[in-house]
């Protein structure tokens, strides 16, 4: 595939922009009715097979956590999320964009990112109404 053909692939496909990579198990916590179904088939897309739910027994390469102000207490959802990962795991934290029902500050999600022990390292808009936080989770 040439590089003209990625970049295009990025623009039609926004999960292209997150890093998925074929064959990675991608845990997905917090699915609800509000979720963006394209992002989600972009992700499966993206790994070549269906994402994993709640219920999986076995640990993931990456977690996708949708996650809304009044869905509990963040630092709690972080940490629960942590151990489901592969070491060197990652978890794409996804929160209403500003304006919507369940916003979360930026300062809180870094402030319960921290407190859980993750580093973040990358912010970006997802999809029309979800923001994505990249959160490296530390070395066991």
């Amino acid at each position: 595939m040439s590089a003209t053909a990625d970049h295009a692939e990025e623009r039609t496909n926004p999960a292209g922009r997150l890093g998925f990579e074929p064959g990675q198990v991608v845990q997905e916590i917090g699915y609800d009715d509000d979720v963006d179904q394209d992002l989600r088939e972009g992700i499966e897309s993206a790994i070549g097979t269906d994402l994993v739910d709640e219920d999986y027994d076995d640990v993931a390469d990456v977690v996708v956590l949708w996650f809304r102000d009044e869905d509990g207490d963040l630092t709690d959802a972080l940490v629960d999320a942590i151990g489901l990962l592969e070491d060197g795991g990652n978890i794409w934290l996804l929160t209403p964009k500003t304006g919507r029902d369940g916003y979360i500050e930026p300062s809180d999600i870094q402030d319960a990112a921290q407190t859980a022990g993750l580093s973040q390292t990358k912010s970006i808009s997802v999809a029309k109404d979800w923001t994505g936080t990249r959160l490296a989770a530390p070395k066991r």
